[in-house]
């Protein structure tokens, strides 16, 4: 499987939420167990944190 980042020049990693071209350098990251995320900015950060789930949250929908 094709990492998003791969084909993408020296330097440059693909923003998480919009796939926009940024430099590593400038990029908001979110770091993962085994992986970190890269955005372009705090509204495609936010936008990405409201699809995840809350840590220490139950899941109201198990079980129905």
């Amino acid at each position: 499987m094709l990492n998003k980042s791969e084909n993408l020049p020296e330097g440059l990693v693909a923003c998480e939420v919009c796939l926009k071209e940024i430099p590593r350098s400038v990029g908001r990251s979110q770091e993962g167990s085994d992986y970190v995320l890269y955005f372009c900015g705090d509204n495609c950060f936010a936008e990405w944190q409201k699809g995840q789930p809350e840590a220490g949250k139950p899941d109201t929908q198990a079980g129905k």
